[in-house]
């Protein structure tokens, strides 16, 4: 009875470390392969509502968005 729920807890814990690294690894590639967004995604979208965005405006954007993250 105590040995089963021994080992039941143990798998659980085993479960969620394998898990934990597998998903890191996921999200290190995610990442590596779709960059979060940048100066030059800032621009293309300033652009296409219209706007001539200068570099003071995408500094602000950078780091409004930096806020967030």
């Amino acid at each position: 009875m105590l040995l089963d729920i021994l080992q039941i807890f143990i798998g659980v814990l085993v479960g969620a470390v394998l898990g934990f690294f597998i998903s890191k690894k996921y999200m290190m590639k995610y990442l590596k392969k779709n960059p979060p967004i940048n100066e030059e995604m800032i621009k293309a979208l300033m652009m296409q509502m219209g706007r001539k965005p200068s570099q003071k405006q995408v500094n602000q954007m950078m780091k409004s968005m930096e806020k967030y993250q």
